[in-house]
């Protein structure tokens, strides 16, 4: 199913449901590989969070993460947050905490190595005034209850 992003040339998503072809976790994957390879040329992102897998795609850099809401204990959000998002960390609703590390996710992809970046310093998309943070666009997914998921892209 491809979902609507609300803002101007943002990148292409689509999200695919293991039950939908009625697949199990491998099958997902090895799926969502090949409707990532299908996509026109440019930047190419994918995300599991088993039963859904997304696909995002742009002419530019684009990364994509989905989670599933969990619950959040503190020190889980103190390993994931800058020193900004760290003070009002205690107060976040597990939902809103997932969000931080979906942005963070998303946006790390999009820079081109997701294990390079620390959580820690990098900030998330979901305080971007806009959704904006230089040539940098981000936006939350919409998805079923239960999931939360973020796409970045250079505009």
């Amino acid at each position: 199913m491809l979902l609507e992003i609300d803002a101007p040339r943002a990148p292409r998503v689509e999200l695919l449901h293991a039950g939908d072809d009625a697949v199990d976790e491998a099958a997902l994957k090895a799926r969502t590989r090949e409707w990532a390879a299908a996509r026109p040329a440019g930047g190419v992102s994918r995300s599991y969070c088993f039963p859904y897998a997304l696909v995002a795609w742009h002419g530019d850099r684009v990364g994509v993460d989905i989670e599933r809401i969990a619950a959040c204990d503190e020190r889980f959000a103190r390993s994931i947050c800058t020193p900004a998002e760290a003070e009002s960390a205690p107060g976040r609703s597990d939902q809103e905490i997932v969000s931080l590390w979906s942005g963070k996710e998303a946006l790390a992809k999009a820079l081109g190595d997701a294990l390079r970046y620390d959580p820690r310093r990098l900030d998330s998309p979901v305080g971007w005034a806009g959704g904006a943070s230089g040539p940098w666009r981000a936006r939350p997914v919409p998805v079923p209850g239960g999931y939360c998921a973020w796409v970045c892209w250079r505009s």
